[in-house]
């Protein structure tokens, strides 16, 4: 703090006078002094929970808060140096050590910077630290994959497939919508406005939003609903009794197993939010109305969806061009 304390003066000299010289020098003994005071004292754990609490209340969801837990946790259990000293050079090093160790990809290894940033970047705003040590390590560059999406005669074969009303249902809801698989078992029957065909679904941090289903969802919606005996509100249930609501994981097996049997490749319910993302900007929807359909709060990652269908390209140029 001392050297810090001079350079900060030297600095200052040629712009004040000799009683200001002393006024300032007297602010900052106070005020760093506090701060030292309020600071030497929270362990490196203390400060990742006070984190985790400034984040839950911020809205983040239980899987965002485990992620930044065990990413933060990790670092600090290779990192032993107390958290307002780390620098640049040994959180550049932890990042190169970790992709070798592991020997994952550059998107694994950004998500982690990206994590490690967010912890560090809500220190320097908390006044714990004078500057983000992470501030001086970019974005690691990765390569744009584009993902595949389901094929019309892909998604008629997956409906010629189902033989459950349920299992139609949940497909048609998906690909028409767009919606998260966590969004989609959440989801109750008063939530369903048939009349409009639309619902209501909560997203990530617990946001509402409005999203919109087709003709085919809303009859096999109607049908799945008539042949239902149970009183449970949810609104996909267990095809076996006591009909409990419906998990993620029973819809991840059941659509892996469905796209399996039909031989078709990697059937998941992400790749119906990809599939109806991509219609809908190929179709014309200005990214910004994709962007509010898929619950997204940066557009960054609704483009991410966008996969540019060569024909569309072939047909622009010839409109706007040849």
């Amino acid at each position: 703090m001392e050297e810090k304390l001079v350079n900060i003066l030297n600095e200052m000299a040629e712009f004040l006078n000799i009683a200001q010289m002393k006024k300032l020098q007297e602010v900052l003994l106070k005020n760093l002094a506090e701060n030292e005071l309020k600071s030497e004292h929270i362990t490196n754990s203390e400060y990742l929970k006070l984190f985790l609490d400034a984040k839950r209340i911020e809205g983040c969801s239980d899987r965002t808060l485990e992620y930044y837990r065990v990413t933060v946790e990790q670092l600090l259990m290779k990192v032993e140096t107390p958290i307002r000293k780390i620098t640049t050079e040994e959180l550049r090093k932890y990042l190169v050590d970790y992709q070798k160790i592991n020997n994952c990809s550059n998107v694994t290894v950004d998500n982690i910077r990206r994590n490690i940033s967010s912890f560090f970047s809500w220190l320097e705003e908390e006044d714990f630290v004078l500057k983000s040590p992470m501030r001086r390590i970019h974005k690691i560059k990765t390569k744009t994959v584009v993902k595949e999406v389901i094929s019309d005669e892909g998604i008629e074969k997956i409906r010629d497939g189902c033989h459950s009303l349920r299992d139609l249902a949940i497909i048609d809801l998906l690909y028409s919508t767009g919606i998260r698989v966590g969004e989609l078992v959440n989801l109750d029957i008063e939530n369903v406005n048939f009349e409009q065909r639309e619902c209501i679904v909560y997203g990530k941090g617990d946001k509402e939003r409005r999203v919109y289903f087709d003709a085919k969802a809303k009859i096999h919606l109607q049908d799945y609903l008539a042949s239902r005996l149970d009183n449970n509100p949810a609104l996909f249930v267990t095809l076996d009794s006591p009909h409990e609501r419906l998990k993620i994981s029973g819809v991840e097996i059941r659509l892996r197993k469905l796209g399996r049997v039909l031989e078709l490749n990697k059937i998941h319910p992400h790749k119906f939010r990809r599939t109806m993302a991509t219609r809908a900007i190929d179709k014309g929807m200005p990214i910004e109305q994709v962007q509010k359909l898929l619950g997204h709060s940066q557009i960054d990652t609704t483009m991410q969806y966008a996969i540019v269908n060569q024909n569309n390209v072939k047909s622009s140029h010839r409109k706007y061009i040849a």
